[in-house]
């Protein structure tokens, strides 16, 4: 049996055939499915689905930090509402995400490697770190909001892993962590197993180009990893190429076995046993 522990069964990729999405991911041994909230509104559809598909859906609620600039007045209190339903497991996704900056950064740009600078590169500084400021606001909300709960968190981080592992270092005392989709390296995973994080391996362990990760999915300690779709996204190997669901974390399942040479149920039990002990599946 197996958690999918990060799906997004609210995207529009599944608006049409949800209900047959979870009943296949059941058929293969997929007793749950945690969907993950990504704004407020999506958060309310997953909230719906996991009232819908009872036992099997959960949901987790949060803001992506990537919406972090678009919110509205009064964002937290909603989400403070939403995260007190019964079927929410944790907070996210949230966390930074720099990969996609407003302006280029001006510190990379030819005018600063040789000492110049212009108004026009200050005020693309002053843009960037605005917008480094909201993520990091929204985020520090989400984990100050996690800890009145008594949750712990999702977080998706690109291309902002000192930020990222800092704030985390800030968080309330009892606060934990899955870093989702994770895809670092082996220093990286140790920094936050060290203090007590997860890491979750999705699809990307199954391609052929992807041997640094799998060397890590195959080194971490037993009771410090999960297994993920992130579906719709990053189909593993043998379905790259069509849309993710959660049946394919069985997939998975498989290639964790292989590359940490133990059976597949063993890959079931450990990962099920971290997941049960993460997230708040009897609140």
């Amino acid at each position: 049996m197996f958690t999918d522990t990060h799906a997004h069964l609210d995207f529009e990729e599944f608006a049409n055939d949800v209900e047959e999405v979870i009943r296949r991911a059941e058929s293969v041994g997929v007793r749950r499915i945690i969907t993950i909230g990504t704004t407020i509104e999506g958060c309310r559809r997953s909230l719906t689905l996991a009232e819908k598909f009872s036992p099997t859906v959960f949901a987790a609620v949060g803001i992506h930090p990537n919406e972090a600039q678009d919110l509205s007045e009064g964002w937290l209190e909603e989400l403070q509402q939403l995260a007190r339903h019964p079927r929410v497991v944790a907070i996210g996704e949230c966390g930074l995400d720099y990969h996609r900056p407003p302006v280029q950064d001006p510190a990379l740009s030819p005018l600063a490697a040789v000492g110049a600078t212009t108004s026009r590169d200050f005020d693309h500084t002053l843009i960037l770190m605005r917008w480094k400021e909201k993520q990091a606001y929204v985020f520090r909300m989400q984990l100050e909001l996690a800890a009145e709960l008594g949750l712990n968190v999702i977080v998706h981080q690109r291309d902002s892993w000192s930020d990222c592992l800092n704030i985390l270092d800030e968080a309330p005392p009892g606060v934990r962590a899955v870093f989702h989709c994770f895809s670092g390296s082996r220093h990286q995973a140790e920094e936050l197993i060290s203090r007590g994080h997860l890491v979750s391996f999705t699809g990307i362990v199954t391609f052929k180009n992807a041997e640094e990760i799998r060397q890590v999915a195959a080194q971490v300690p037993a009771n410090s990893f999960m297994v993920e779709t992130d579906c719709p996204y990053l189909a593993p190997t043998p379905h790259r190429g069509s849309r993710c669901e959660p049946a394919h974390v069985v997939e998975i399942a498989k290639i964790m076995a292989q590359i940490r040479a133990v059976r597949y149920d063993e890959i079931s039990r450990l990962t099920e046993a971290t997941a049960e002990s993460f997230f708040q599946f009897c609140k």
